[in-house]
């Protein structure tokens, strides 16, 4: 498992201006926080799964409560690790989240082809 960086167990409070950036709309970077969140979630779950899934066998009964004890372990090792959300809103802050919207960069492409078609037209 990747060891990931240890990150504030407390509340942190954020500044609302760090967060429109690089949208534009505040509201446009927390549906692009949750998205990333859900991907993360959904990794680690993947994750989790696999892992406990490796301790599935039909052993007999002394095997099995000390294969218990270690699928404990790696839920509990999971559950110390910081939300999905506190780790996409960090990414995002740091700048390592790569984001784009198709549909802006639709209309923004048309308002470009507006702007050469006036500009082939006044030559």
């Amino acid at each position: 498992m990747e060891e990931k960086k240890k990150q504030a167990s407390t509340t942190v409070t954020r500044n609302t201006a760090d967060f429109d950036q690089l949208t534009g709309n505040i509201y446009e970077t927390v549906a692009m926080l949750t998205k990333r969140a859900n991907q993360i979630a959904a990794e680690e779950k993947k994750e989790l799964h696999n892992k406990i899934d490796a301790f599935k066998s039909s052993n007999d009964m002394f095997d099995d409560m000390y294969e218990n004890r270690e699928q404990v372990e790696i839920v509990r090792r999971y559950e110390r690790q910081p939300k999905p959300t506190i780790e996409a809103t960090e990414e995002y802050l740091e700048g390592d989240i790569y984001y784009r919207n198709p549909s802006k960069e639709n209309q923004q492409q048309k308002r470009l082809e507006v702007l050469e078609d006036e500009i082939i037209k006044e030559m």
